[in-house]
């Protein structure tokens, strides 16, 4: 192992009364929760667009990030100097996967033919690291976004040749995943969606969305990726109005286009908060679809209007979170990779532990009071029988589509005006709060 953290030894689980910084208090990898170990249930991944290149800047000062390792170059030797750093992290971390964009691991070069080249060496050298250290690839995808000739949409571009641009980058991005055994490839339009309706035509651009996806799904088939494809909802930012805006826009377009056998949502709680959503009605959005694929765990703050990409430390939410990640089963190819940040005061090497120490911590110990909410049983009970009058009579027709107005109004006029019973809501919450407690 490389030692680019020489201040820091592997995080060892040392339990809730420990005083280590940088110990795991809940996080214990091979400890059974239910019928699996909590890295079966949790399945952590690393971003490393944050671990490695973020230099937190923001929109008023230069970065801060001190990173010894990184010449601030765009070249190929300083993205493979790069690569032993981030898996010692992950390493240390006892962090089993990660994420990638192409352009997060691999220099954009002088042509796109020596871009490809880039991209096919550091694919070669992560793979030798991966083989080295047991880490995985959770899932990759293409940085459509940020270059200025993706200004006006990748997919969604009213220029052709920016479209076809795009499908080179999807293609090359995929092959490397595929290469790399990821278990998934996602899609985040980061500028597919439009400023003003004043200059565009949505149907045409919807329609080229949809075009392209389908183009990736007949590549996948021909060079044999069987990875799931995701994509990842987001109202807004850096366009006005995007069209991945959330889930159920998304289900929509993707039924509309014929794509839902293919695809599932990559679903971020960031996202969910700017689409003025909680990340609990968006999974379960897209739990009652059975797409559900993987979760970029992170949070928002709800004072600002853009992605903040906090590490998720409140306990509430990330139970939220795994109350219905376990109801839906628990991740199949996915996982909770963590799409976040330190702040820009948190600059040093070694808060990239603490931070994502924190956040395994958060969801290792939701994950305990989640499992104990489902075993008790009281609040499942509650919501059953809150809805028993259509398990028989009348209710079980409505149900099976056995009526008609005519029938319903034969039977309301013979019976007395319902009386409904509490909704209860303060109690239950008071339930929730105490297994948090």
């Amino acid at each position: 192992m490389s030692n680019h953290f020489p201040t820091i030894n592997k995080i060892q689980y040392e339990g809730p009364k420990t005083r280590n910084p940088l110990a795991f208090r809940h996080y214990n990898p091979d400890e059974v929760v239910g019928e699996k170990t909590m890295r079966e249930h949790l399945r952590f991944g690393a971003a490393y667009w944050h671990v490695m290149r973020n230099e937190l800047s923001d929109p008023f000062g230069a970065g801060t990030s001190v990173t010894p390792w990184d010449d601030k170059s765009e070249s190929l030797k300083n993205a493979l100097n790069r690569i032993p750093v981030f898996f010692e992290f992950l390493e240390k971390c006892q962090i089993d996967y990660y994420c990638f964009h192409d352009r997060d691991i691999s220099p954009e070069g002088a042509t796109l033919q020596e871009t490809h080249d880039n991209l096919a060496c550091i694919t070669d050298e992560l793979a030798k690291y991966q083989n080295q250290t047991g880490k995985k690839l959770l899932w990759g995808t293409a940085c459509l976004f940020s270059h200025p000739r993706y200004a006006q949409g990748a997919a969604t571009s009213p220029n052709a040749d920016v479209f076809a641009y795009s499908a080179s980058m999807i293609k090359h991005a995929l092959e490397a995943t595929h290469k790399l055994g990821g278990e998934g490839y996602t899609f985040w339009g980061g500028r597919e969606g439009y400023g003003s309706l004043i200059n565009t035509d949505m149907k045409r651009e919807l329609d080229h969305l949809a075009a392209m996806l389908h183009l990736a799904v007949d590549h996948a088939k021909k060079i044999g990726f069987t990875g799931q494809f995701y994509i990842e909802p987001k109202p807004r930012e850096p366009s006005t109005h995007q069209y991945d805006s959330d889930a159920a826009a998304c289900l929509n377009f993707l039924r509309e286009y014929k794509l839902l056998d293919h695809f599932k949502l990559n679903l971020e709680t960031n996202h969910a908060t700017l689409a003025g959503h909680t990340m609990e009605h968006e999974m379960e959005v897209a739990i009652n679809s059975n797409a559900l694929g993987s979760i970029d765990a992170n949070r928002g703050d709800e004072l600002l209007g853009w992605d903040t990409d906090q590490f998720p430390t409140n306990i509430y939410g990330c139970t939220q979170v795994m109350l219905r990640l376990l109801k839906m089963g628990g991740f199949t190819t996915g996982g909770l990779n963590f799409d976040a940040k330190r702040r820009r005061e948190s600059h040093q090497p070694d808060d990239l532990f603490h931070a994502h120490v924190g956040g395994m911590d958060a969801f290792a110990r939701a994950l305990k009071i989640s499992h104990a909410i489902i075993a008790d049983g009281r609040m499942d009970e509650f919501v059953s029988s809150r809805y028993s009058s259509f398990d028989q009579g009348i209710g079980s027709d409505i149900e099976s589509g056995k009526v008609d107005l005519e029938k319903l109004n034969d039977y309301a006029l013979g019976i007395d005006a319902p009386i409904l019973n509490s909704g209860r809501q303060e109690m239950l919450e008071n339930l929730l709060n105490d297994y948090i407690v």
